[in-house]
């Protein structure tokens, strides 16, 4: 079973970097044919290449070379089925903690919850895979106090790793009386994800989530602002007609901060780093990532 996961792996990433090379040789068509079309001379390190390249041109097309680029997407096949994902702690939680992951685990009504016990991190992986689990979130903590949130997709990866700070449990919410959690699939509200980091971690969010069914009244947002993401979960209500909207909020409430991208499942220790924040990686101070 180990062989056949670690050659199942290889191949994946065989296919990524395969797809890569494919994406670098149709960047280079496309600067050749807007030269062409332009009127432009070829960029000099595009002539060694420029006449194998220009056969390929006038043999494929755009758009095929288009779709081939994107062909072997982490995410391709997350549509066809719900969402199913496995939510733990770190060892041995306290007892807010533990609170803590039963309202994680609240937020998406397809996901499951078991108590981590004495088992590593190998054995969790094998344990989605062999149950048919997409995602992976373990919550850990500091003193106490939740502090981290990784989401490692299944079968191969990816894995991001959150910080977490300012949680407000439900319980502390001070706001009428919230009842207990519906289990309708929520609406999502992606705010201010538009650089290429930003569609990439909101990617793996909205994968947590099944798509909605009939009407829904449950909402649940990740606001960026200033590389800080503010998950807020509300239900709503229309007491004068669809004008009027009555929120309430329903908790749990935090803050994240994303630091880590791994092209692996949260195992794998030798998985490539696709994006790390890394200190005066960014010395401006309105850089926003």
């Amino acid at each position: 079973m180990i062989r056949r996961t670690n050659r199942l792996r290889r191949e994946f990433i065989y296919r990524k970097s395969l797809e890569g090379k494919e994406r670098e040789l149709y960047e280079k068509k496309r600067k050749i044919r807007q030269c062409l079309e332009e009127g432009k001379a070829i960029p000099n390190e595009l002539r060694n290449s420029e006449a194998e390249l220009r056969k390929e041109l006038a043999l494929e097309d755009v758009e095929t070379a288009t779709n081939g680029a994107v062909a072997d997407d982490e995410y391709k096949n997350a549509n066809l089925r719900d969402p199913k994902v496995l939510v733990t702690t770190s060892r041995d939680p306290s007892s807010r903690l533990t609170q803590f992951v039963k309202e994680v685990k609240l937020l998406m009504p397809t996901a499951q919850r078991i108590n981590r016990g004495a088992q590593v991190l190998p054995d969790l992986v094998e344990l989605c895979r062999s149950n048919d689990f997409t995602d992976l979130v373990v919550v850990h903590e500091h003193r106490g106090e939740p502090d981290g949130m990784v989401i490692s997709h299944m079968p191969f990866g990816p894995t991001a790793y959150f910080g977490i700070s300012s949680t407000v449990m439900r319980h502390d919410i001070k706001d009428e009386d919230i009842g207990t959690v519906s289990e309708a699939n929520p609406h999502l509200i992606l705010e201010n994800f538009t650089t290429a980091l930003g569609k990439r971690t909101a990617n793996i969010l909205k994968h947590l989530f099944a798509p909605p069914k009939g009407k829904s009244k449950r909402v649940i947002t990740f606001a960026n602002n200033a590389d800080w993401i503010s998950l807020r979960h509300h239900t709503y209500e229309m007491p004068k007609g669809p004008k009027s909207v009555q929120l309430t909020e329903v908790g749990p409430r935090f803050e994240m901060k994303l630091y880590q991208i791994k092209l692996g499942t949260i195992d794998a220790e030798d998985a490539d780093v696709e994006w790390a924040l890394r200190p005066f990686m960014r010395s401006a101070k309105k850089k926003r990532l």
